[in-house]
This record gives structure tokens, sequence and C-alpha cells, in this order.
């Protein structure tokens, strides 16, 4: 094994610092992989993120990959994480790989073609390790299946790794992978990412295509607030794959060219950071809020300037939230399950115990038949609402960087949010205002979970709340490794 010049592990460094050492021959593509293998492997009793692997084909890329540093004469210009491990939703096309999204009926689908934003990092010279586990449907904040059972967080196995992109939250938070490929609609990337204590990045809409992805928005306002995005170890890392896997895939409607800035331009001195007040009927826990706190105080004293200001109006987000995506998904989720394969679910069959559905499901079957009860008058004037919404959150947060609580509590118990949607209401709300938004871990609790907070900025301006995440991150450290398991 090649001698490290840093102390730091290969399963702690960023996908950046990995694929620099590769690069001038610090280390090798192979021992990086293997160190990652290795890892997951040891984690995957506690976790269970990984549903899906290839170990022994990322084995032979990464052979290839440092047969090709050594054959090539200009290193610099290899791509930017070449050599590096990674990890894939499984609800995200990779090839050679299930995608059932912990549908039972979708057990068989092996996939044969990579989705557009799998393909681009393995261009960029990423090498897949495997696929993660989500919820059925990738429709809740915890991630359990009757196909892969459940995942458990990274710091904790009594408690939740979150949902959607809940494996990859355990997968990154556990040391497994340096970068992952999550799916947000509503949370999905960052309550994973707090709580198994990672970076993760909801970008702004339209900049990254969902091509490959099941399921996937079938409407433009639903495209809008769903997105694939990064969860990384590491925030140095977050850009740069945003710039790997954003841009126009000739198949996805609703994405743009853009340019993505750089942190590096933005002077956090210069930074009006805002601390949201009056914002949720759910009470945010005081240990969260003092975190978010100390946050301020930290970007404070890097010169930037901290006000609070009070945003009533989020209160009516979930109702705002609930509504679009009633109205505006394009297809039911009972029309989902029918489709792959339940032939016979209907309302009753859906809802057995003993049936192919997690209770997260069925409760989500049941809300969707309450839901198509009501008066379709009053679900259009509170979708109609969100234009209005979104507009006014923009305003609000202008050229500032608002401070937002990710979750009011960290990581819950087991099935502590199964059936309450309230809990959606500090994320779904940058869904739905359609703004770039950051979690950053900032360091643990007393009993050794994570603690974080968002980061919000103006549209298009991902870099800006990257920027935030960096500056937090040498004050606070950033990711914490966890402790192994006995």
């Amino acid at each position: 094994m090649a001698v490290l010049a840093s102390a730091q592990a290969l399963t702690e460094r960023s996908a950046l610092d990995l694929a620099r050492a590769i690069r001038i021959g610090e280390t090798t593509s192979r021992d990086v992989v293997e160190a990652h293998i290795e890892r997951l492997e040891h984690m995957h009793e506690r976790i269970n993120a990984v549903v899906a692997d290839r170990y022994d084909a990322a084995r032979a890329d990464a052979d290839a990959a440092d047969a090709r540093v050594g054959a090539t004469a200009h290193v610099d210009e290899l791509p930017p994480f070449f050599g590096v491990p990674c990890t894939i939703k499984e609800s995200i096309a990779t090839a050679g790989m299930p995608n059932c999204a912990g549908l039972v009926s979708r057990k068989a689908v092996r996939i044969d073609v990579n989705a557009p934003v799998v393909q681009r990092m393995i261009d960029a010279g990423a090498i897949p390790l495997g696929v993660t586990n989500t919820p059925e449907l990738c429709l809740w904040i915890e991630t359990e299946n009757r196909q892969y059972g459940r995942t458990n967080n990274a710091y904790s196995a009594n408690r939740t790794a979150g949902g959607s992109s809940g494996g990859e939250g355990a997968a990154v938070g556990s040391g497994g992978s340096p970068l992952g490929l999550g799916a947000d609609i509503g949370g999905s990337i960052r309550i994973p990412a707090f709580f198994n204590g990672v970076f993760g990045l909801k970008p702004s809409p339209g900049l990254v295509p969902s091509t490959g992805q099941f399921p996937t928005a079938e409407t433009e306002v639903a495209a809008k607030m769903l997105t694939i995005g990064p969860i990384t170890r590491r925030a140095e890392d977050l850009i740069p794959m945003l710039r790997v896997i954003a841009g126009p895939d000739g198949i996805d409607p609703y994405i743009r060219e853009a340019t993505i800035g750089d942190p590096a331009s933005v002077d956090i001195a210069a930074t009006k950071i805002l601390l949201s007040e009056d914002t949720s009927f759910v009470p945010v826990s005081r240990e969260l809020r003092a975190a978010r706190l100390r946050a301020a105080e930290a970007l404070e004293q890097a010169g930037a300037t901290v006000e609070t200001v009070s945003l009533r109006s989020m209160k009516r987000a979930l109702e705002l939230y609930l509504a679009v995506l009633k109205l505006e998904a394009g297809v039911s989720v009972a029309d989902l399950i029918v489709a792959e394969g339940s032939l016979k679910v209907g309302l009753r069959a859906g809802l057995k115990r003993k049936g192919p559905h997690t209770r997260a499901l069925r409760l989500l079957l049941m809300s969707e038949w309450m839901t198509g009860k009501m008066p379709q008058g009053s679900l259009r004037k509170a979708a109609a609402a969100r234009e209005a919404f979104e507009q006014e959150m923009k305003a609000a947060i202008g050229d500032a960087v608002l401070l937002h609580p990710t979750h009011p509590r960290v990581a819950p118990r087991h099935g502590r949010t199964v059936g309450k949607p309230w809990l959606l209401t500090t994320t779904a709300v940058f869904n739905l205002a359609a703004v770039p938004v950051v979690q950053i871990p900032l360091g643990l609790n007393p009993r050794g979970l994570p603690l974080g907070v968002q980061a919000a900025a103006g549209q298009d301006r991902d870099h800006v709340a990257v920027a935030v995440a960096l500056e937090l991150e040498r004050a606070f450290g950033g990711w914490v490794a966890p402790t192994d398991p006995q």
C-alpha cells in the first residue's frame, strides 16, 4: 500500500483530495476503493445501506484507473473524481443494478443503461460501489421496504437514517463513500444528510436532469420541486459534483443551461445571514436552536452581518406543498403500484398489514384516498398560491443566505416520523420556493447524534450556500466519523 502524506484515513478525506492523491501517486485507486469497501462491509450489519454491490467490478475499475495513471504523461488532465468510489441511490438507474425503489413488484428489474447523472459521474472518473436503500417509491423520510429491509442511522442502529435517500446518507455518514447521488422533492437529500452528519445539496431547479430516476416527476411544477443532487462527506466536493451532473441531457425537458458559480468567489464578510423565526407550528428543539445560533455567531466572527427575519408565511408551506403534489404529481401512488405489478392493490388490499407494503406507504395510500375526497376547489386554491409563495420566499432571501433548521429534532428512533407529514415543513419549504439549499453538519450532541442546519440562497446561487457550508465546516469540523460497531 502506498504511504500517505496525510495522517487522515482514506475513508475520511474528501473526494477531490483522494483524486489528487491518486494522480500524484500518493496512493492508488485500488487502495482507496478497497478501504471504502472494507468500511461498508464493516458497517453493513449496523446500517444496511448498500442493497446491491458491484465490489468486484469496482476493484477491476480501480485497477484500470491505476494503469491509466501510470500511462498518462499529464495526470492533471484526468477528470476531477478519477479513481474515487461513489454510491448511488437505488432509484437512480445504474447499469447492472436493480431499480425497484423498494417496491417488491419491481424486484426483478435490472437496468441496462446508466441514468445521465450516473454516466456523468463515471465519465468524471468516479467508480460506483453499489446502490443504496430507499423507502417504498421514495415516498417517506424513513428508509424501509419489504424488499431490502430497514436502513439504520450511521451513529445509532436504534435511529432512522432518514429518507428517501436514507441509504446514501448512511453510506456516506458511515465513512463508506465520499460521494453519493441522492434525490430531493421535500427533504430527501437534506434529512438523511442531517441525520447521518454529512453535507447534502438540493440544487436550484432545472440544473440536473431526472432522466432514469424511478419514480420521477411528470409535470413541470413537480419537476421544479424534484431534483437529483450530491450527498458528500466534505463540503469541498459539493460544487464540483454539481458541475459534473448538471446540464441538459436532451431528454429531460425541464433542464436548462446555467453557469454554476465558485464558492471561492464569495466573500463571507460581505454576506448577509438571515435567521428565520415564526416559521412553523412544530417547535424546534433547544439543542438545534442553540446549534443554529452558534453557526450564526461563527459566521458573524468571519465578518458576516446577521439579522433575524420573521417568515410567518412558512407556516402555510406544508399545506401548499401537499396540495401541489396532489394536483401536479401526474400520477397517484396507487396508480404507480398498480402499474408496477401489484394488480390487486386497490385501497383495501394496499392497506393490509401483512401485504407487500410498509406502514408508511399504507398511510400514504389512505391519505391519498382521503385527499381525493376533499373539494377540488380547495386543492386548486392552495396550489395556485404556490407561485406567490415562491416569489415571496425568493424576495425574502434576496442576496442573503437563510439559516433554517433541517428538522425539528435530531435523528429520531425508528417509526417516530411515520404518519406525521408536518415534519416535512422545515425542508419542503425550499422545494416549494424553488431555491438551492445545503444541509451542513455542526458536530454531535452529548448523545453522539449529529446536529446541523440548512443554508438557503437565491436561485442559481448554489455556490453562495456552499460557501457558507465551507466556512461552517472550518469552524465546526464538519463530518465526524462514527464509532465502530462492537
